[in-house]
């Protein structure tokens, strides 16, 4: 699960330094997100610190924004950002007894994701909370109307979000694949340091073409 994630993303920023023209590079690249959600949700569920979970997300998300920045976006906020966010909002929602609250601290958050320039926006938010919140046919129908509402919002330029879906499928329907592919484990350090290192040799790889 861990190298589908990464080898996506790095075609994904691949299509975007290298290939401008090749829309499918970053079409294949939509499949790595929602598996960085789900391992997000998997990390806030079975942690042994929340807290310590939050700081090395926050630390990492330090680390990759000036490569992101050089990199893909100079405007932007970094991906893990986002799952920062998304982090602290599911750990404030596990203190929340009230649904009310909880709903408004989405709404709130979803706000501001939308009105600075994270990356993925209030979708991301709201694509790991339901990971966090859904299993079985009920996640592939809630992602599914996520994507659906994705394009409505952006349009046609949204269309290969679609294809996001497509791990979330193999959650719900390959468990035994699954299992397979989650026992192939990364090293932590090499899992950790890929998102802000790849993006320090993309942005040299730009830089250097410049």
């Amino acid at each position: 699960m861990q190298l589908i994630a990464m080898l996506t993303m790095l075609v994904d920023h691949l299509g975007i330094v290298c290939f401008e023209n090749q829309l499918w590079l970053r079409i294949i690249g939509r499949i790595a997100f929602p598996i960085y959600a789900y391992a997000l949700v998997q990390g806030h569920v079975h942690t042994r610190s929340k807290p310590k979970y939050l700081v090395r997300l926050f630390i990492l998300a330090l680390l990759s924004q000036i490569p992101y920045q050089l990199a893909l976006n100079p405007e932007g906020l970094n991906v893990i950002t986002t799952l920062f966010m998304a982090a602290a909002i599911m750990q404030i929602m596990d203190l929340m007894p009230s649904l009310w609250a909880k709903g408004s601290i989405v709404l709130v958050t979803c706000a501001v994701m939308q009105l600075f320039p994270f990356d993925y926006g209030a979708y991301g938010l709201l694509l790991v909370l339901m990971f966090r919140c859904f299993a079985n046919e009920r996640l592939i129908f809630v992602h599914l109307l996520l994507n659906l509402l994705y394009v409505l919002v952006y349009g046609p330029g949204g269309l290969m979000q679609l294809l996001s879906i497509v791990p979330t499928l193999l959650i719900v329907y390959g468990p035994a694949v699954w299992n397979k592919l989650e026992h192939i484990r990364v090293r932590k350090w090499v899992w950790r340091s890929f998102y802000p290192l790849h993006l320090t040799a993309l942005a040299v790889l730009r830089w250097t073409e410049w």
